[in-house]
């Protein structure tokens, strides 16, 4: 008999997932009720081009969001295109991206995205409805530049993906530390242990952690969103 395939929808009920969260955590569910309501079906309704948005995470990499806006900004004039894919950085040398301000390395991870893009590796917003978060990493991470933070923060952020924990991500283990009085920062290990319960709705508990994170009193600047 063949195995019927899965199609995932991109997004999924923001009130479904907090009332799930507040009945099986209540620490958690005290936050959500002091945040209130922080996502909607909304935000993922918007286009997506996956090859796109890997080229620009390339470039956002370690930099400013203001940097990185003016570099895209440059390769965007320079390519002649809104769009970051194989055929419109070929249009470019990489002297020319050099001039933008893009790095060696970065310049290096662009190349091998379109290198793959043309050899059809990167899957299409067709194709990613139809495959499960574990195999979206697995045909990512392979990219020069792109790890698999970058990767779960394009499932959470621009597919709608339900339940995606980001262990590695300071943010989310800071909230964790601060919900539960920690006197340390929980490991990514145990980040994951302590997120089961929160299961299949880590998506939206990652979003009320990091907003969690910013509240420490003694933070200037909100929790990053990083490993770094």
């Amino acid at each position: 008999m063949a195995t019927l395939k899965v199609r995932y929808p991109r997004g999924f009920d923001t009130e479904a997932a907090d009332a799930h969260l507040c009945k099986r955590d209540r620490k958690l569910g005290r936050w959500i009720e002091r945040i209130g309501p922080i996502a909607t079906q909304k935000q993922w309704r918007g286009r997506f081009d996956p090859v796109d948005a890997l080229a620009r995470a390339i470039l956002y990499q370690q930099l400013s969001g203001k940097a990185a806006s003016t570099i895209v900004g440059r390769v965007e004039a320079a390519i002649g295109s809104a769009r970051l894919h194989c055929d419109t950085l070929s249009l470019v040398d990489d002297a020319a991206l050099r001039a933008c301000g893009v790095s060696g390395n970065k310049t290096l991870a662009l190349r091998d995205l379109a290198r793959r893009e043309a050899a059809g590796e990167i899957p299409s917003m067709q194709q990613l409805p139809w495959l499960d978060e574990q195999t979206i990493i697995d045909a990512l991470v392979p990219i020069r530049g792109i790890g698999r933070w970058t990767v779960e923060m394009m499932l959470m952020f621009r597919l709608g993906r339900p339940d995606v924990l980001p262990a590695d991500d300071l943010g989310i283990r800071k909230g964790i530390q601060l919900m539960d009085k920690l006197d340390v920062m929980p490991t990514p290990r145990e980040a994951l242990v302590r997120s089961a319960r929160w299961a299949p709705h880590r998506t939206q508990a990652s979003f009320y952690l990091w907003r969690i994170a910013d509240f420490e009193v003694a933070a200037k600047t909100p929790a990053k969103r990083s490993q770094d």
